[in-house]
């Protein structure tokens, strides 16, 4: 038997290989889970600014509801909701948003690094 064959890892050799190393990893999907609903809650925040000035003039035309904002935040997208809240100045005197994308931030922080710390340091 061919000890070769056995003892082969994959490591990625050409530029193409990258990719199907991190979608092959679960760190690698999460990251280009978070990056790709990051700017998704980025856009939609900006989207929906610009809904509100066209509001202003026309009353059909349809805004993005406050609870779908929040739940791209919760989705994981808090930072793209912070990003959008800032620089396009959306929802920033709401008490739910003002409030709350920072709270659900740092939940998505505190709670995986409670986690980590359970599982490999106390535990």
């Amino acid at each position: 038997m061919d000890m070769t064959l056995l003892s082969y890892t994959y490591t990625p050799e050409a530029h193409n290989d990258f990719i199907w190393a991190v979608v092959g990893s679960p760190w690698g999907l999460l990251a280009l889970w978070l990056v790709l609903i990051n700017v998704i809650t980025f856009l939609v925040f900006g989207a929906d600014k610009l809904q509100a000035k066209r509001k202003e003039k026309k009353e059909t035309v349809r805004r993005v509801p406050e609870k779908n904002l929040l739940l791209l935040a919760a989705a994981g997208g808090s930072i793209g909701a912070l990003l959008g809240m800032k620089a396009f100045h959306h929802k920033t005197l709401h008490k739910a948003f003002r409030f709350g994308v920072p709270l659900i931030l740092a939940l998505q922080i505190v709670i995986p690094f409670g986690l980590w710390l359970y599982f490999a340091v106390i535990r």
